[in-house]
């Protein structure tokens, strides 16, 4: 079941992203709570009664000082950015990402968002979410140097179906 975020589920929000942090990047309840307070969507997947998946997205004239969010906030007026999205892995292949990429793309599809914007890790490589976002027809749109210079992310862009571009 894809719900709401809530404050409640912080605890199992940060344990997944911890799971995953070489792939996301480390996350705190305060850092947490000011993101979620930011998005515009937050959602997590329950199944028995345990978050086993998130993905948390931030739209535009946000504060967020993320240099992947910068990049696109300086290209672009209406996006949906994907801060992060992480699946257990005991649930990965499993349609769980899957799910939660449809439901946010039916939601930024709702609220006129144009696209949907978020990166991946090429420096140290994520095959996985390179192959993922590739088949969701995600493209590169950009590259650059993040945390300091020790990783290098893909910016990757899909225009989401059936919103106007209001510059056509």
């Amino acid at each position: 079941m894809i719900r709401p975020a809530e404050p409640g589920d912080y605890p199992e929000i940060l344990a997944l992203n911890e799971e995953w942090v070489q792939a996301t990047s480390p996350l705190d309840e305060r850092a947490l709570a000011d993101l979620h307070g930011q998005a515009a969507y937050h959602r997590v997947v329950e199944l028995d009664g345990r978050v086993v998946g998130f993905l948390l997205a931030i739209g535009p004239g946000q504060p967020y000082q993320s240099l992947n969010y910068t990049w696109f906030a300086a290209r672009h007026d209406e996006f949906l950015y994907i801060d992060r999205v992480v699946v257990a892995g005991a649930h990965q292949s499993r349609g769980v990402g899957a799910a939660l990429y449809d439901d946010v793309a039916a939601f930024a599809a709702a609220g006129g968002f144009r696209r949907l914007v978020c990166e991946v890790n090429v420096e140290p490589p994520n095959p996985g979410s390179d192959a993922f976002h590739a088949g969701r027809g995600f493209v590169e749109v950009g590259t650059q140097w993040v945390a300091g210079g020790t990783k290098r992310v893909s910016l990757r862009e899909l225009v989401v179906a059936g919103v106007e571009d209001p510059a056509a």
